[in-house]
Parts: structure tokens; C-alpha cells; sequence
């Protein structure tokens, strides 16, 4: 595993994260909590220290999860645990926003319980919640960290006028936005972000797996799972043009040996000098570990130059 400067934060994080979105179980494929709580080991064994989750991953399943996985390794001082507020996952299928002060305390404390922690290293806020103005929201943040709660604040999915309107209230170190070779509508605003000193975890980082290559035909999944409800790229006319991608990582698959798709997928994500960590949904050991095995090794620049032609190629059309 390689490490990098997580922005201003002193922190020092590895530059794969594991993301448990899928570790909660809604919204992706199903697997026993042995199998999830062995994905987290996994991660911590092969030199993961940076676990990315939220409460309303599941109601707070995924944080429940990884506290366990956490709390049996006894590895709580050598991992960063960051997890979210303003964001609640109500009946099974609904997520509501909500920055309000009150939501912001009670969603801390229950993390704490849930991670079996006292503190949690990076606290980020959600979605933006148009509702309720940014001063409150930031202020209450700002209380937590004077109370030795939360160490370090952060946002996800804000615009540049969203993080500066908040940062006036409370700094902002970290950005979470999603980024992938299918997905790079952001990059200006990740590269902006990257510049004011916020470190940068990019989520989706392999497109909710359709650029692992185990999508090769258009899929139906459940309405509820997240590659249908989220990730717009598994559905037409997007899906075709992520298959010519497809085409062009293959072949440099075998150049690197029978390389798996996602390793080249993450590669080039952890090569943007502006990310400092990608996040990986992973819910089994043997992932974990192909995951992790990415970082063994390095694209060329001449390969990363190819690679980002090949993406304008087949999906800027």
C-alpha cells in the first residue's frame, strides 16, 4: 500500500479507502456479516487506514460493522474512520436530508456508539441540505470539535459556492466527490478543492464496479439497487460508450500481465495529483485484496496519456 498527504489535515492516509456503503446491505449485493466483517480485516491486513462510511448507509448497519471489525482487531489507533451527518436513510428506501443542529448532535452521538469510539478522525457533511443555513450547520460542527468529538471537518457533493458560502462558518479540510474514468464532471471543482488544501477522497471510483469488466451486457437490477437508482452509466446511451472503454483497458490488461480491470481503473484514479485517496466499495476478502494489489505496481505517464485519450474517445461524444 502507498500513502499521501491527506491536504492540510497532518493525516496521513493510504491512497486506496475502503467505502461501506455496500458493507451496510442496502442497495448492493447481499453477503453474511462474517464475510463483511473479513472484507474490513482484509483491508486493515494489507495496510488500509482510511475506512470511509455513514449512518445512512443502512441506518447505521455499515458504521455498526465497521466499529465491530475495529474494536475485535484492537486497531482503532492506527485507522482514520471518517463518517457523515445530515443524510437519513428512512424507511428502507428514502434518503433524507437534514443539516439542521439538532440532527447534526444526535447523528454524531450515535456514531460514536456505533464505531465504538470516542472520536471520530474526519466528519463530513452528507448532500448540502438547502433547508437550513450553512451557519448553523457549520457551527454545531464547530461545537463538536471543541468538545474533541470530531478532529477534522469536510463535505461531500457541495459545489464550489456551497464549500466557500460554509467555509466562511468553519474550514473545510477534506472534499468527497465522485470521480471515476466515467465520471469526471467535477474534475475542475476536485482540482479547485485540491488547492485550497482540502484533502480529496474520491467515492465511485470504479464506477460502482462497471469498470471492474464484470458488466459486459446491460443489466436489470432491482429498482432499489444503487447501480439502477445512482449510477446513470449502467443504462443507455452511457453503458455502450463505457464498453468501448472497456475495450481499450482489456488491452492494456494484457500488457500488464492479466492485470484485473479495476487495478488499471484504480491506478489511474490515484495517479491524479489532485486525489489523494480512492474509495472502494469492497464486501469480500478476495476483493479487498485485488483491490489493494493495485498499488503494487504503476502506470507509465506515456500509459496515463493513452488511458485519458482513450476516455475523451469513447465517452466525450
Amino acid at each position: 500500500m502507498r500513502y499521501k498527504q491527506f491536504g492540510k489535515t497532518g493525516m496521513q492516509v493510504s491512497e486506496m479507502a475502503l467505502g461501506t456503503w455496500g458493507i451496510g446491505g442496502v442497495g448492493w449485493d447481499n453477503n453474511s456479516e462474517e464475510t463483511r466483517l473479513d472484507a474490513i480485516r482484509a483491508a486493515v491486513e494489507n495496510g488500509v487506514n482510511f475506512i470511509d462510511t455513514a449512518p445512512a448507509y443502512n441506518g447505521g448497519e455499515a458504521e455498526r460493522v465497521v466499529g465491530k471489525a475495529i474494536k475485535n482487531m484492537g486497531a482503532r489507533k492506527d485507522v482514520v474512520i471518517s463518517t457523515k451527518c445530515g443524510n437519513v436513510f428512512v424507511d428502507g428506501t428514502t434518503y433524507v436530508r437534514d443539516g439542521s443542529r439538532e440532527r447534526i448532535r444526535q447523528q454524531c452521538e450515535d456514531s460514536l456508539k456505533n464505531l465504538q469510539t470516542d472520536y471520530i478522525d474526519l466528519y463530513l457533511i452528507h448532500w448540502p441540505d438547502p433547508k437550513v443555513p450553512f451557519a448553523e450547520t457549520m457551527d454545531a460542527l464547530n461545537q463538536l470539535k471543541k468538545e474533541g468529538k470530531i478532529l477534522h471537518v469536510g463535505v461531500s457533493n457541495f459545489s464550489r459556492e456551497q464549500m466557500e458560502e460554509a467555509g466562511a462558518f468553519c474550514p473545510i479540510e477534506a472534499f468527497q466527490p465522485q470521480y471515476s474514468m466515467v465520471h469526471r464532471d467535477d474534475e475542475a471543482l476536485i482540482k479547485w478543492a485540491a488547492q485550497q488544501g482540502m484533502g480529496i477522497m474520491t467515492y465511485g471510483s470504479l464506477g460502482g464496479g462497471i469498470l471492474t469488466g464484470a458488466f459486459r451486457e446491460l443489466t436489470t437490477f432491482n429498482a432499489s439497487d444503487s447501480r439502477t437508482r445512482f449510477y446513470k452509466h449502467f443504462q443507455e446511451p452511457m453503458f455502450s460508450k463505457v464498453m468501448e472503454l472497456l475495450k481499450v483497458m482489456d488491452r492494456f490488461s494484457e500488457e500488464h500481465h492479466q492485470v484485473p480491470l479495476a487495478q488499471i481503473a484504480l491506478n489511474w484514479c490515484a495517479r491524479k495529483e489532485f486525489v489523494s485517496t480512492c474509495i472502494v466499495g469492497a464486501q469480500s476478502r478476495k476483493k479487498v485484496m485485488e483491490n489493494c494489489a493495485a498499488f503494487a505496481w504503476d502506470l507509465t505517464d506515456e500509459e496515463m496519456a493513452l488511458l485519458d485519450r482513450a476516455v475523451a474517445q469513447c465517452l466525450d461524444q
